[in-house]
């Protein structure tokens, strides 16, 4: 069996790759292995469980929920709230582990099931390893000590969770939204109803599109990966700004007036400056992972900001910011972490910030975006590739080499396998759009030669 654990969480397809069974018995797995870890320390432990609007979210939360009651864990129930919202509320309630339902920005048949430790925290690479191992031991027949009776985990929905995360997001605002109008995309996802509430709530006039989840329409054509909407949304209605979230809302892109789209390197600069002016960026230094546009680094060094890389995805992005004591954190697809307020990225947080920013300075969204200049980027799927190999295949290294030859100090290319898909992505960077294309194109046969 390969490793179930991607770069977030595990997912696949959902009753075929990620079925009942298995998330039943994965829950069981987490629950002894946080309890052979200390987690629970000796006492009754209790987990927040919450989920995306999707279809399936409903019978996988019922298989998640039984596998934690069976293994003595009592569960609070949340509904459909977005992943950052779990992560916050396992965190303020004292939960021992939070367990979210979704496959994010994935379409609508996947799902995926993401663990969070005390506090809110995503499991490292290690627990995660050691959940697989049990699971595959339960699975292949190895028995394990069942509670009985008073035992059982104990189940009750948690309707306060709502307002509590809610509370907190506008609390965290370093001041209010009182006259910007913003239109918010909520990708028929789980912020559909929380993210309007706290944008109204800290001031700001607010329009939403896609907002009327039917569990089969998530990311349908609305939220980050797909702008068009929104972005003649903004136009359309005069608004100073737009907001996407993606499936599960831990990522924001935005749109400024002109429905230009600014990104999440954009955001990084925004935030990065508005924080140094209020001494709350420590060390005066950002993380941002090996996809971050070229230009980010460029801007960052011109205002005397630090930048440190990680690789990509938001865990590692956290554990270095956790490691290192950094504020201020993300990637490119827009997850952005504010350590301060989150502990994982948080899109309805970024959002408010940005929207903070722009009503504290009176400067338009596209101003602020200046920061920074994208330098153009390429990024190709290669589907149907071994991506395991990426890092081995002599013939591969050999183009990247070439390709790097000849893009000398004015670009980069870095090609790395999905975490969370079976492909591998190519990414060029170039001072000029076209030499992108074209070395991206070569770098992508190359991939399919090497590797298909």
């Amino acid at each position: 069996m390969g490793r179930l654990f991607g770069t977030d969480g595990v997912r696949g397809v959902a009753n075929a790759d990620l079925t009942a069974e298995l998330a039943l018995g994965l829950s069981v797995a987490a629950a002894h292995v946080l309890a052979e870890a200390g987690t629970f320390e000796g006492h009754r432990p209790t987990a927040v469980v919450g989920r995306d609007p999707r279809a399936s979210g409903e019978f996988l939360e019922a298989a998640v929920v039984a596998g934690l009651a069976s293994a003595g864990v009592d569960v609070l129930r949340v509904g459909v709230l977005p992943t950052p919202a779990v992560a916050y509320l396992t965190g303020a309630l004292d939960a021992d582990l939070g367990v979210m339902l979704s496959a994010s920005h994935n379409a609508m048949p996947d799902n995926g099931i993401k663990f969070f430790a005390r506090g809110g925290h995503k499991l490292p690479d290690e627990l995660e390893d050691r959940i697989e191992a049990v699971y595959e031991e339960h699975r292949t027949g190895e028995p394990w000590d069942r509670p009985t009776g008073a035992g059982v985990g104990r189940v009750r929905d948690y309707d306060e969770g709502f307002d509590k995360y809610v509370t907190h997001l506008v609390d965290a605002l370093p001041n209010r939204l009182d006259g910007l109008k913003i239109v918010l995309d909520e990708a028929h996802g789980a912020a559909f109803e929380v993210s309007p509430e706290a944008f109204r709530r800290a001031g700001a006039e607010v329009i939403t599109i896609g907002a009327q989840p039917d569990g089969l329409n998530i990311n349908d054509g609305y939220g980050s990966t797909h702008l068009e909407k929104l972005k003649a949304a903004v136009v359309e209605h005069g608004a100073d700004l737009g907001i996407a979230h993606d499936g599960d809302a831990d990522r924001c892109l935005a749109v400024d007036h002109t429905g230009e789209e600014v990104d999440g390197d954009q955001i990084l600069s925004i935030l990065a400056l508005a924080m140094r002016e209020r001494s709350t960026l420590r060390r005066d230094t950002v993380v941002a992972t090996v996809m971050s546009n070229l230009g980010f680094k460029l801007a960052m060094e011109r205002e005397g900001i630090h930048l440190v890389r990680t690789s990509v995805g938001d865990r590692y992005v956290l554990e270095e910011m956790k490691d290192k004591g950094y504020a201020l954190g993300g990637e490119q697809s827009g997850h952005v972490i504010i350590l301060d307020h989150a502990t994982t990225g948080d899109g309805t947080l970024t959002g408010l910030m940005l929207a903070a920013r722009v009503a504290e300075t009176g400067r338009t969204l596209r101003d602020l975006a200046s920061v920074m200049e994208r330098l153009p980027q390429v990024l190709i799927n290669v589907p149907d590739v071994d991506k395991t190999r990426v890092k081995t295949s002599a013939e591969l290294a050999a183009a990247i080499t070439e390709a790097e030859q000849e893009l000398g100090e004015t670009g980069r290319v870095l090609l790395r396998p999905s975490g969370t898909e079976p492909l591998v992505r190519v990414m060029v960077e170039a001072a000029d759009i076209d030499q992108a294309r074209t070395v991206a194109s070569r770098l992508a046969d190359a991939v399919k030669s090497a590797l298909g």
